[in-house]
């Protein structure tokens, strides 16, 4: 193949077989767009990601992306030898094109994310995650309800949250306060048996090989997170501590809440205790008690999100397994 790019090159072969791996191809119209871009458009990346690519896949995605911006260079790379092979476009915008992105890379059959700059796996980072439904695949404080037959009770306390009724602080003490009287013994098979969110192991081992910090800020409580740090060798976490007494929950939450603006500071404090760059700090979520802490760092990833979450998220993993955020850290830098 040419240096010169040309999507009328691509054909329904794999994209490997079509683009030297981790290669960058100049575009040679360099504008796909009939709409002029302004000046001041910004470079970013559209990273295609999660199936088999086919060259015809990546021709149909670039032609029907029909936005206002300017195409430069085109590159495909391995983000894990688990995973397929992901394709970075190097563009031009003044426009936020995240949601066009997501929305025609489904069209085409993969997923599609915008990378303002390229965090790198080989550069020590940090990342902070969310707990439930997040690095784990339940909500500890509704399977908790359910063992002890309080879960419609808790159940309608989180409709009035995520309807706007009641903040995440004042839920969190009702809830917990239908759980008093239940004794650990009950919950502690839950604990040992919590479900970790597919691929989330494997992500925190590679970052873990390559020098990465790692921590959950939670809304939920330390003996869970407790347990999710043994598994996956995190650093710290920070969540909400469960009063005990004579082995039962007392229905009570000790000292402050994790809530929204917590997970941010959490996330500020850690990257300035491990000297982290700015640009290689992760932030990962489902729910919009995730968002402070999201926009905080340099990537928020919205996780198998809420629609809200997935619409204010930098980017977002909406199918599959969490060892897909390595295609946000493997992007190779354009010389």
């Amino acid at each position: 193949m040419q240096n010169v790019f040309d999507i009328s090159q691509l054909d329904v072969r794999p994209i490997e077989n079509q683009l030297t791996l981790a290669k960058w191809y100049p575009f040679e119209n360099g504008q796909c767009s009939d709409v002029k871009v302004e000046q001041n458009a910004t470079r970013r990346y559209i990273v295609l990601f999660g199936c088999e690519l086919t060259g015809s896949q990546v021709a149909k995605f670039i032609t029907s992306l029909d936005l206002p911006l300017a195409y430069h260079r085109i590159c495909c790379f391995e983000a894990h030898q688990s995973l397929p092979l992901g394709v970075a476009i190097e563009i031009s915008s003044s426009i936020d094109i995240k949601q066009s992105v997501r929305n025609t890379a489904s069209q085409v059959g993969c997923q599609g994310a915008v990378l303002h700059t390229l965090p790198q796996l080989s550069v020590a980072g940090l990342l902070v995650m969310d707990m439930d439904s997040t690095a784990i695949e339940i909500e500890c404080i509704d399977e908790i309800a359910r063992l002890a037959d309080v879960y419609d009770e808790v159940a309608a306390v989180t409709a009035q949250a995520m309807a706007g009724q009641l903040a995440f602080n004042d839920s969190l003490h009702q809830r917990v306060a239908k759980l008093k009287g239940i004794p650990l013994s009950l919950i502690e098979p839950l604990k040992a048996n919590l479900p970790l969110m597919a691929g989330i192991k494997a992500l925190c081992v590679e970052l873990k090989t390559h020098g990465w910090h790692l921590a959950i800020a939670s809304g939920g409580f330390t003996w869970f997170a407790q347990a999710v740090q043994a598994q996956l060798d995190l650093d710290c976490v920070f969540a909400n501590t469960l009063e005990i007494a004579d082995q039962h929950l007392t229905g009570k939450v000790l000292g402050d809440v994790v809530d929204a603006q917590k997970k941010a500071e959490v996330l500020k404090s850690l990257q300035a205790e491990f000297k982290i760059a700015p640009e290689q700090t992760l932030a990962m979520g489902d729910g919009a008690n995730d968002l402070v802490m999201m926009a905080a760092a340099d990537l928020g990833i919205a996780v198998h999100g809420k629609p809200k979450v997935v619409e204010q998220a930098d980017t977002a993993i909406c199918h599959g397994s969490l060892l897909q955020v390595l295609y946000f850290l493997t992007v190779p830098r354009p010389e």
